[in-house]
């Protein structure tokens, strides 16, 4: 182990460091983040079950393993603090020390202390400006404790060693997926292709999903064999990667357009239609390497869900009540540009799910509920969308304490919301500073946590639903795109200016007809099905100038945005397109509605609509936005 002082020369923040050590370092700052992030899940997990001694020993061989990469880089305040956490896991591994939570709290709070720590590498390339006197103390004191009287030192059970997993092939022989005579071919092609199950693919000898199944049943793999098959990319190169699929789509796209008009000018010229069946095969190949492309982008929901057990049960302890988190979906994937945007809104449905949907253990019982609340977060794919809901089995949403609440503040007169439905009622928790907390803590209160939801999961092209049952718990539903790089959207038209709007918010499009537009308190409204719709003109909100002939009375594409929904008025509506999604930079891109620009397959620039940043816009006076 590197001390400190001779250490330090490897870790200097300047020029002096040379690439191969930033890149060790790098190294050890996302293996430790991940470590960590497992080991709060895990702690979670051996409160629930403290006799799991697999699962214990998991936890000191990870803390152990990170304590020994952080020792060989002479990072030595965050070596003493593991080391302290290590030895009171060592006793309990020993049972000289029982798993009781003043115990694990010391740990966790421990293993933040480490995560400062990695944050001060990250930043200034050492661990010196961290103080961890205080928790060493903490540690100090937990670890001379007496053992917990009564309970013998009693060595673990040793652990049977594991069964050696099936052969692939030998199980998907035995299912008749695949033949002797098959398999013997196959294993000769593994010179070329390492891998079985990709040269079966492949081939078209079996299909992905029996691979996969099989892949399930084969049983745990020896260590080493994953991290053999996985590599570490930067995602800035992903990113790169991405930008130059785009392109190829875009390109794409073009040729197409050009070989459809030479086919319909050139039908009979044999060279027309090589070329057409050429570019056919193209399109093949691009959309088989976009989806290749955004599957390396993809990340499993457990990277978002991992951090959620020790949350719920830090926040359940502080405001006293009994929490029990379930988490189903986790392996679900989703762009890690998603990724990034769920996490904020996951966070507040949770913390308002426990502050303020969940009973106390006292009120629980009062109605016949078990002590333990529950929390149920799921994650599925469903077509294109990721599906993500949060239920809990709480006291739900009081409709008529909203009600008090949105007639206290003005936001809708008696006469109003007497007219309105159920769904249009739960949806004025979204309004900007709506709360029914009677009371502003630090957990919640304020009014901003559902604003805020509503906001960041607009802003990718998502929608979110609320569902109640007063006395029996919610249910929040969000629903996601798998990217926002590469989308499908509408294309229309207003005068000689082509928009193009996100499919994924396109509800239904209306052809106009005399006497359909009516005004109300000067907003132009449209009735559809006897629901009033708040109507937007894209002519008036980007100030393209009117023809002196005005078209025809055009169209009415109907949008929804979250719980909101509007019209927009078009001239024309032409074909649905895949798009690719690209910044306008920093001149033009703090334009209000505009979410980016893409070129079309005649070469045009076309700009994409932000549909949330456009529901914001027009602030309805006197009509609500209709809900259903």
């Amino acid at each position: 182990m590197l001390g400190g002082t001779k250490g330090a020369w490897l870790l200097m923040a300047d020029n002096s460091m040379n690439d191969e050590m930033k890149e060790i370092v790098q190294d050890f700052l996302v293996e430790s983040q991940e470590v960590l992030d497992g080991l709060d899940q895990r702690f979670v997990a051996l409160e629930k079950n403290p006799d799991n001694t697999d699962l214990l020993n998991e936890i000191f061989r990870a803390a152990h393993s990170m304590k020994g990469s952080a020792g060989f880089l002479g990072f030595t305040r965050l070596v003493e603090v593991a080391h302290h956490a290590e030895s009171i896991m060592n006793k309990m591994r020993q049972r000289e020390m029982a798993v009781e939570r003043p115990v694990v709290d010391t740990i966790l709070e421990a293993f933040d202390v480490i995560k400062g720590l990695l944050n001060d590498i990250k930043q200034t390339g050492s661990d010196g400006h961290v103080d961890v006197s205080g928790i060493l103390a903490k540690l100090a004191a937990v670890l001379n404790q007496a053992a917990t009287p009564g309970a013998p030192a009693q060595a673990p059970a040793p652990t049977p060693a594991p069964e050696p997993p099936k052969k692939l092939g030998a199980i998907l022989v035995e299912e008749g997926a695949l033949s002797s005579e098959q398999l013997s071919d196959a294993l000769t092609k593994q010179e070329v292709i390492p891998l079985l199950g990709e040269i079966l693919v492949r081939d078209k000898i079996v299909a992905e999903e029996v691979l996969d199944k099989a892949l399930k049943k084969q049983g745990p793999k020896p260590p080493g064999a994953e991290e053999d098959q996985t590599i570490r990319v930067e995602t800035r190169r992903l990113d790169q990667v991405m930008n130059l699929v785009g392109e190829l789509v875009l390109g794409r796209n073009r040729m197409m357009k050009l070989s459809t008009g030479l086919e319909q000018s050139h039908e009979s010229d044999p060279l027309v239609r090589e070329l057409a069946e050429t570019i056919g095969q193209l399109d093949l190949i691009t959309s088989d390497l976009q989806t290749a492309v955004m599957r390396t982008r993809m990340l499993p929901m457990r990277k978002v869900l991992g951090k959620f057990p020790r949350m719920v049960r830090d926040l359940a302890n502080k405001v006293g009540k009994k929490v029990g988190l379930e988490l189903v979906g986790e392996d679900t994937e989703l762009d890690k540009s998603v990724i990034e945007e769920i996490g904020d809104p996951l966070v507040h449905l949770i913390r308002n799910a426990i502050d303020h949907g969940l009973e106390t253990p006292e009120e629980r019982r009062a109605t016949g509920k078990p002590e333990q609340g529950t929390i149920r977060l799921e994650a599925a794919q469903e077509g294109d969308r990721i599906i993500i809901r949060i239920s809990d089995d709480g006291r739900g949403i009081p409709l008529e304490k909203i009600k008090a609440k949105a007639l206290s503040r003005g936001l809708v007169t008696p006469q109003e919301i007497s007219t309105w439905a159920r769904r249009e009622i739960i949806n004025l928790i979204f309004q900007p500073g709506f709360s029914t907390a009677e009371k502003v803590t630090d957990v919640s209160g304020r009014g901003v946590g559902m604003d805020v939801v509503r906001t960041n999961i607009s802003r990718i092209n998502g929608t979110v639903e609320v569902d109640t049952d007063e006395g029996r718990g919610s249910t929040v539903t969000i629903k996601l795109p798998l990217t926002i790089a590469i989308i499908q959207a509408l294309m229309v038209a207003v005068e000689r200016q082509s928009f193009a709007i996100p499919l994924t918010s396109v509800v239904e499009a209306v052809k106009l007809g005399q006497g359909d537009l009516k005004t109300i308190n000067g907003r132009e409204v449209l009735t559809l099905r006897d629901h009033v719709l708040p109507l937007l003109r894209l002519s008036t909100m980007f100030e393209i100038p009117m023809q002196e002939d005005p078209p025809d009375l055009g169209y009415v594409v109907v949008v929804a945005v979250c719980e909101r929904r509007f019209g927009i008025l078009v001239d024309r509506l032409h074909a649905q397109e895949e798009v690719v999604i690209k910044s306008l930079g920093d001149l033009l891109g703090e334009i209000t509605g505009i979410a980016g620009a893409t070129i079309t397959g005649e070469g045009k620039v076309v700009l994409i609509l932000d549909m949330a940043e456009l529901v914001q816009a027009m602030h309805p006076v006197g009509v609500r936005l209709n809900a259903r």
